[in-house]
């Protein structure tokens, strides 16, 4: 399906009033007109990396869409740091990249966004004035991207532009424990679900054709969690749902500030797991039915780059990890149910090299925590908070099955578990129609 799916799906939704803009931002939109392409950048105190990020999409812009109509907006979330100021300031020597400055001025519009605070509101206010310009290729990318390059543009502009594509995921190298929620998580039960291995599912930097912004902007979901929280997965998913054409192109390294898995990221397991888990109940007709997985289109010269360290600390996470089987067992058991649970006690005393939790078990544990969301078997919010434990407890597995290996074979060892989590696929399907557990 292409994008004529994507007008039916939205055909059927009565389209929802047009997001209120600020009266100056009304003003330039008109003052703009129509442009071709339109680059969000949505951003909160970010006055050290964001001027890096503007010069690189006007530079991407210039050099690989010189005749183009384009415009950038900054979505801003208040900032008290500087930085829409250091947006209106930021400029590209074009001479120095060999670049005509003849080329169309790029339009900026710096504006506030409006809403619940997030990501989320922050993307509205972009999608709401590409479709006041008719942009017809779109972009967002974050404002704390150190290593974003002028050729970014063009990788998640192009094959919307020529090659009619609707939604371009970002293909990022990483280091093997960057990403451990996308590893463990997201990336195989997305690709279980709807079919599509697209390998960073909530990357953060994504290509998208007015069509698709036209869906968006027509979906009840943005006074929701989903959108204050989940908005890069949601994004991902209603483009696969909606039946839009999608593709990947490679970026080379993504660096920003990693964060050690067993320090700070239960806030953000929280946040991606509720929206996953409430995508999945909104999208079941989907995938309920889907068997297999398929690749997914990758454009860009892919090539070794540095990625930045991630350190780990194993004993943390396997201590959190038992300190949860040590006061969570009845809670693991409305979740889980008791078989499982039964299969999880054996490691509450385990070592380092004793501890293992296997493809298997770590499969039927997220199966089994979608159910439960789905059956509202206590608060969602408790739920969620419950499953970091046992999260950690299958990072530290994977840090220990990987400590000899490369990053490139440690990815082997993810497609495993994305083969485990598609062969298991029947056991969610079952539950997910109310067969009893194990």
């Amino acid at each position: 399906m292409g994008s004529d799916a994507i007008e039916k799906t939205s055909g059927r939704l009565q389209q929802k009033p047009p997001v209120a803009l600020t009266p100056e931002t009304e003003s330039r939109v008109q003052a703009i007109g129509e442009a071709e392409i339109l680059v969000g950048i949505p951003s909160y105190n970010n006055v050290d990396t964001i001027a890096h990020v503007v010069r690189a999409v006007s530079a991407g812009l210039a050099k690989y869409f010189p005749g183009r109509r384009a415009v950038l907006v900054n979505s801003d979330g208040g900032s008290s740091d500087g930085t829409p100021e250091a947006v209106s300031r930021a400029v590209v020597d074009f001479s120095a990249l060999l670049v005509s400055d003849h080329q169309s001025p790029l339009q900026k519009i710096i504006t506030p966004y409006h809403g619940i605070p997030g990501k989320g509101s922050a993307f509205r206010t972009v999608f709401e004035v590409a479709r006041r310009v008719k942009a017809k290729a779109c972009a967002v990318v974050d404002s704390d991207l150190r290593s974003i390059t002028p050729e970014w543009i063009e990788l998640l502009l192009r094959p919307i532009l020529d090659e009619k594509y609707d939604y371009v995921a970002p293909y990022y190298l990483r280091h093997k424990y960057d990403g451990t929620i996308t590893n463990s998580i997201v990336y195989p039960l997305t690709r279980a679900l709807y079919g599509q291995r697209i390998r960073q599912p909530i990357g953060g930097d994504f290509g998208f054709s007015g069509r698709l912004t036209e869906h968006y902007l027509d979906q009840h979901v943005w006074e929701s969690d989903v959108a204050r929280f989940g908005i890069d997965i949601w994004m991902t998913t209603e483009a696969i749902a909606s039946g839009a054409r999608v593709c990947q192109s490679f970026l080379g390294a993504k660096i920003h500030n990693p964060k050690d898995p067993s320090a700070d990221l239960a806030a953000m397991l929280m946040q991606v797991l509720g929206a996953v888990f409430a995508l999945m109940e909104e999208h079941d007709k989907v995938w309920l039915d889907r068997k297999v997985s398929e690749p997914v289109k990758l454009f860009g010269f892919q090539y070794e780059v540095g990625v930045e360290p991630v350190n780990v600390n194993v004993e943390r996470m396997i201590a959190a990890f038992q300190l949860g089987l040590e006061d969570l067992v009845p809670i693991w058991e409305q979740i889980l149910g008791r078989g499982i649970v039964a299969e999880l006690l054996p490691l509450r005393a385990a070592s380092p090299a004793e501890f293992r939790i296997a493809d298997d078990l770590w499969v039927r544990i997220v199966y089994e925590a979608a159910v439960a969301y789905r059956a509202r078997v206590m608060p969602r919010e408790h739920l969620l908070k419950a499953l970091t434990p046992l999260y950690l407890g299958r990072t530290a597995t994977f840090v220990l099955e990987t400590q000899g290996l490369t990053t490139a074979e440690a990815e082997g060892r993810i497609e495993q578990l994305c083969l485990v989590y598609e062969s298991r696929k029947s056991y969610l399907v079952e539950r997910w129609h109310g067969q009893p557990q194990a």
